[in-house]
């Protein structure tokens, strides 16, 4: 079975899924590949201020209750604390993309050493050289290297996998992120994001009946 995530790194809600996702990751016969949305990325990124931070922490208190998912204090000084500074997840998702490049399987991996920097950890992971330290200290050091190379080719596909995102995301009619495209070719269909949040039984129920 194949499973596309549609996701961004510094979403607080797809971080919240996180449990749910190594969960499908861990399904027999499935597959599981990530879709960087570039939601918060590049032209899309905003800068860090009150008002944004603010609004962060209230909807990432929403999203502890509801998933049990951390978010500590340590992140809340030192991320959201920090204005001025820049809400882009375009280095993140250059990390996640220099990852599948040397170790594909690793992928979800990354991902959640990413997340949990930043929101447990309270590293700032909206800079190249911020992500660069998290791989490295993760245990993907080559991914680390070509983070702080910023090749060509590394671009070329992260621009790749994120119009391919993009292009699902209006192909089904995606609202946000987290979402989950489930199925092959002309058999592919939109499962809402919210049963990430759910029972994980119900999940599966939906994914038997694509």
């Amino acid at each position: 079975m194949r499973i596309t995530y549609l996701f961004d790194p510094l979403c607080g809600w797809c971080y919240g899924a996180s449990p749910a996702l190594e969960q499908l990751a861990r399904l027999d016969g499935a597959v599981v590949e990530l879709a960087p949305t570039g939601l918060f990325a590049g032209a899309a990124a905003r800068p860090m201020d009150t008002q944004f931070a603010a609004y962060a922490w209230q909807n990432d208190q929403r999203i502890a209750r509801l998933t049990g998912q951390p978010f500590t204090e340590t992140y809340r000084s030192k991320i959201l604390g920090q204005t001025g500074g820049l809400f882009d997840s375009a280095p993140a998702t250059l990390g996640i993309v220099a990852v599948g490049l040397a170790e594909p399987a690793r992928e979800i991996e990354a991902l959640k050493a990413l997340q949990r920097a930043r929101y447990v950890d309270g590293r700032d992971n909206a800079s190249l050289e911020a992500v660069a330290d998290i791989l490295n200290d993760a245990g993907f050091a080559a991914a680390a290297t070509r983070v702080r190379a910023l090749d060509e080719d590394l671009l070329a596909v992260y621009r790749r996998r994120i119009d391919a995102a993009r292009s699902d995301m209006r192909r089904f009619g995606a609202a946000g992120v987290p979402a989950l495209v489930i199925g092959e070719a002309a058999q592919r269909r939109l499962l809402p994001g919210n049963l990430l949040f759910g029972s994980f039984d119900v999940l599966q129920v939906q994914l038997q009946a694509a």
